[in-house]
Order: C-alpha cells, then structure tokens, then sequence
C-alpha cells in the first residue's frame, strides 16, 4: 500500500521532504489545468489583461492552495501523512481571504455575475475537501462542476458579466477533460496502491502528462491568438 503521495509524477524529486510536500500538495499540473480554464472564459470574451491575471490568481489560490491543503487536513485519508493541521488550516484560510477580496472586488464593481458563481464555488470547496454532508458532495459530478464548469463561467463573468454561448461550448469541453482527468487519476491512484501492474501505471500517467500538456499549450495559444 502507498502511504504517502511523495513519490508522484508531480512532486520534485529532490529537495527536503518538507518542500516536495508542499510543492506535491499544490497538484501543480490539476491546479494549472483548472486556472487555464478560467482563463479560457476570458479569452473567449473581450477581456483586459488584469481581469486576467486576477481571475488566474483567484483559481490558483482558490484551487491549488485552499482546496488542496483543507483535503490534506480535512479528508479522510492522509496521503502527505501528518501534517500542522493549525498551518495549514492558516494557509488555507488566508488564501481564500485574498480569493474573495479579488471576487468581491469585481463583483461589486461591475460583475455581479460573480456573487452566484462564488457562492457555489465556496459551496463545493468546503463540501468536497472537508467531505461536508457525509461526504456525499465528494464525487466526480461536484469536480466537474467545480473544476470543468464554473471556472469557464467565472473567466466570463469577471470580463464582461455574462456567460455566451462561446462559454457554454467551452465549459463542455472542459468539462470532458475534467472527466477524463479525473476518472484517470483515480484509477491512477488505485493502481498504486496496489503497488502492481507498473505498465499500467505508466500508461495512466503519461495520459495525465498529455492531458496536462494538451490544456496548457492549448491555453497558451488561445492567448496568442487573441492578443
């Protein structure tokens, strides 16, 4: 059985464990996957650039710091083993403090759009990574919408407080990476846990690494084409 997740794909090889712990515990490639949607949302509008980086910011901070480090603490396994949960627990919070300055900002400027889209968001953060609810909330169908869905609708909103038809196509699409992205990930878990089958662990990886790159590269040129 895999007792800790230090020896993942995503996780640097060498430095303290401290560090490839707290790198591990951003799932930098799940949490750039995830932002870049959001981007798309703007990118599909007209946008400014600052709304730009600040809704980057929002779904890095959001994404790959609250929600990831609230599950470390709050779910109920403990892959990066024990941790301060008090720090953590700090870190977490004082990032969504700046997540919801930025969204609240624009939402009372001129983007109220984001009042409904943050609720929600908010919702699934606390429900999903602290297994609220009996953990009923703690299922794919509440990833995509969280990770697929409403960060597309988000990047929309904080440009031009709407969600077009553009969007609508996008956030499917997302969506259907987010399924593929995690459906994998956990067969990709499971597999080593089971510490068998290294060819099949493999395969699963290299397609999280393609999936990775497909979405980032693809971002990157959506960006240059727009500019």
């Amino acid at each position: 059985m895999q007792q800790d997740r230090t020896s993942e794909w995503f996780v640097p090889k060498i430095g303290p464990r401290n560090f490839r712990i707290g790198i591990g515990m951003l799932f930098l490639p799940y949490t750039a996957i995830v932002t870049c949607f959001a981007l798309w949302g703007s990118l599909v509008t007209d946008f400014t650039l600052d709304r730009i980086v600040s809704i980057g910011i929002i779904y890095f901070l959001a994404v790959g710091v609250a929600a990831h480090f609230l599950d470390a603490v709050g779910g109920k396994t403990k892959p990066w083993g024990t941790l301060p949960k008090r720090k953590i627990t700090s870190i977490a919070i004082s990032s969504l403090v700046i997540v919801f300055t930025i969204g609240l900002y624009y939402a009372f400027l001129d983007s109220p759009l984001l009042f409904p889209i943050g609720i929600i968001e908010g919702f699934f953060l606390f429900a999903y990574n602290l297994e609220l609810f009996g953990g009923k909330f703690h299922n794919n169908i509440s990833t995509i919408i969280s990770w697929g869905i409403l960060p597309v609708f988000a990047g929309s909103a904080i440009q031009s407080n709407s969600i077009s038809i553009e969007t609508v196509i996008l956030s499917c699409i997302s969506a259907g990476i987010t399924y593929v992205l995690i459906t994998t990930s956990r067969k990709y878990k499971e597999l080593k846990k089971e510490g068998i089958e290294s060819s099949k662990i493999k395969n699963k990886e290299n397609i999280l690494k393609i999936i990775t790159l497909v979405v980032l590269s693809g971002t990157i040129l959506f960006f240059i084409l727009r500019v």
